[in-house]
């Protein structure tokens, strides 16, 4: 019988401790969620950054394929331009975090990256199977250059992992080419969505890598 009232007994202090308590908790765990907001949001923001920076890289380089193939030298210029531009965007988005030596390292890889594209744009309107062959493997050999640049500079971007989304990219502008030369343009719709959304891949993997990385720039 004691043991029972003394049971009752700390129960209800217990009881008593976390009604007291609750509100603290409470107050706790809502500051917990409030301090993680504004890391959750500024990953979004740097996410939504560069999947616009990877969407205009297609979409210029696309305006280049269009261009070259309908023999506009003038609007293929321009939109070149724009290629150029949009990949020092994209090199400038890791400079805050690995410094102006990185983000030109990064220019340069993404400048042979186009370089080989634009190379096998002109070996496929040329007709010429051997340059087309020659610039695959260049752009074979500049993916895994980009994917082990990145894979050094973060641990938490698996070589293999950015290797096989970077060959696949470069795989997406090849189809995309040999569409449009053979003017299959409902083909080369579907291609164009599937660029679109393996974009949004690569530039949602890079800043979820960046920020675990350095999380006391997103907090």
């Amino acid at each position: 019988m004691k043991l029972i009232k003394k049971s009752l007994i700390v129960a209800s202090i217990l009881a008593a401790f976390l009604v007291a308590a609750a509100p603290a908790f409470a107050q706790d765990a809502e500051q917990a969620v409030i301090a993680q907001a504004p890391a959750v949001a500024k990953v979004a923001e740097t996410g939504a950054v560069l999947r616009d920076l990877w969407v205009g890289h297609i979409f210029w380089v696309r305006n280049v394929v269009v261009d070259t193939f309908a023999g506009n030298k003038k609007a293929a210029a321009v939109a070149e331009k724009e290629v150029v531009a949009n990949a020092k965007a994209i090199a400038g988005a890791i400079e805050p975090y690995y410094g102006k030596e990185a983000s030109e390292k990064l220019f340069t890889l993404l400048a042979g990256h186009y370089g080989a594209v634009k190379q096998y744009l002109e070996a496929t309107a040329a007709g010429s199977k051997s340059k087309q062959d020659a610039e695959v493997k260049n752009l074979t050999a500049n993916a895994s250059e980009i994917a082990k640049f990145l894979s050094g500079a973060n641990p938490n971007l698996p070589f293999d992992t950015l290797n096989g989304l970077l060959l696949a990219h470069g795989g997406h502008h090849i189809q995309e080419i040999q569409q449009l030369r053979a003017k299959q343009y409902a083909e080369e719709a579907q291609t164009w969505e599937a660029m679109k959304k393996h974009m949004y891949v690569i530039a949602d993997a890079l800043a979820g890598a960046i920020a675990k990385q350095f999380p006391a720039k997103f907090s």
